[in-house]
């Protein structure tokens, strides 16, 4: 069981393997910092692709050894994005990963139905596993960055990622926490008609293995005493393993007051990619950055073995 970020890391670097990451625009000093330690630990191969002067130019600033990448010229953000997504997808790299370009660019070219890495009617969904000092364990949450108002199918893929990714980290059937207002299932909150099916769906197979249910509210999946206190029977429990939210606009403060005002620490990625894509905020560490490369490379690791 892989209980904390820098245990993953630590997973990732002792099996040996070295993966190809393809960096989009990367001229930006916590990337540069990032993969420089990924590569430097012997897990990560990286490619920056961008303003060659500027690339060199944040290698001197954040005191990374430039040689230990392989640099390609990029006039644009643009053809960075299109240059990085397309060597992942013919396989010359194992994962693409977000520098400075935007995400709308980044995105696009993720998501060309010629030439990008979404095959056609997937979901493409974020989880991340934080890791923060006031909660026992890693916490999956989705969907963070992707989905805005996610319907059935595409709540049923995010929780399917989630789990997927859990057992990575050894935790065979995750407690998956449908979050909401309050406990109650209510037409006013069309959400909660969702994980009322969702939840059924868990029961007779239809998902992968994991303890499911919602809607709950934070107290509920997180905490064990609320449930007495509320009188709330929940195979929850207050032992969540994933949070799944029901838009992008709950997801997305809830992770980033973690991070802010939790001492929290992330590693996240996009899934339902044929190959793994770090997309990251411009704004975020140069150790969570590390850390989502490392996630990266943990699930492609889980890709090839199921290829």
């Amino acid at each position: 069981m892989i209980t904390s970020l820098a245990q993953m890391a630590d997973t990732v670097r002792s099996a040996g393997n070295r993966y190809r990451i393809a960096v989009a625009w990367a001229q930006d000093p916590n990337t540069v910092g990032s993969l420089y330690r990924a590569v430097s630990e012997g897990f990560a191969e990286a490619l920056m692709i961008g303003n060659r002067e500027k690339i060199l130019e944040t290698c001197h600033i954040s005191g990374a050894d430039p040689d230990r990448f392989t640099i390609i010229e990029a006039g644009t953000e643009k053809k960075a994005a299109e240059l990085a997504v397309g060597m992942t997808r013919s396989g010359e790299a194992d994962i693409v990963m977000k520098g400075l370009v935007g995400t709308d660019k980044f995105l696009r070219a993720v998501m060309d139905r010629e030439k990008g890495l979404l095959p056609q009617k997937a979901v493409m969904s974020y989880v991340c596993a934080v890791e923060i000092p006031a909660y026992k364990k890693l916490l999956f949450i989705t969907d963070t960055a992707v989905i805005p108002f996610p319907d059935l199918d595409q709540k049923v893929a995010m929780a399917e990622y989630a789990i997927s990714m859990a057992g990575r980290f050894g935790i065979k059937r995750p407690s998956v926490a449908l979050i909401g207002a309050s406990e109650k299932v209510s037409s006013h909150f069309p959400n909660t008609l969702d994980y009322s099916v969702m939840c059924k769906m868990a029961e007779r197979g239809q998902i992968s293995p994991c303890i499911m249910d919602g809607p709950v509210d934070l107290f509920l999946a997180c905490d064990p005493e609320s449930g007495k206190i509320k009188g709330v029977n929940t195979p929850l429990a207050g032992n969540a393993d994933i949070l799944l939210f029901p838009s992008l606009e709950s997801c997305n403060p809830f992770y980033k007051g973690l991070m802010l005002f939790g001492g929290g620490e992330l590693a996240g990625m996009i899934c339902g990619t044929i190959k793994p894509v770090v997309l990251m905020s411009r704004s975020e560490s140069e150790l969570s950055k590390y850390y989502c490369v490392a996630l990266a490379c943990l699930m492609a690791a889980a890709k090839n073995q199921d290829e």
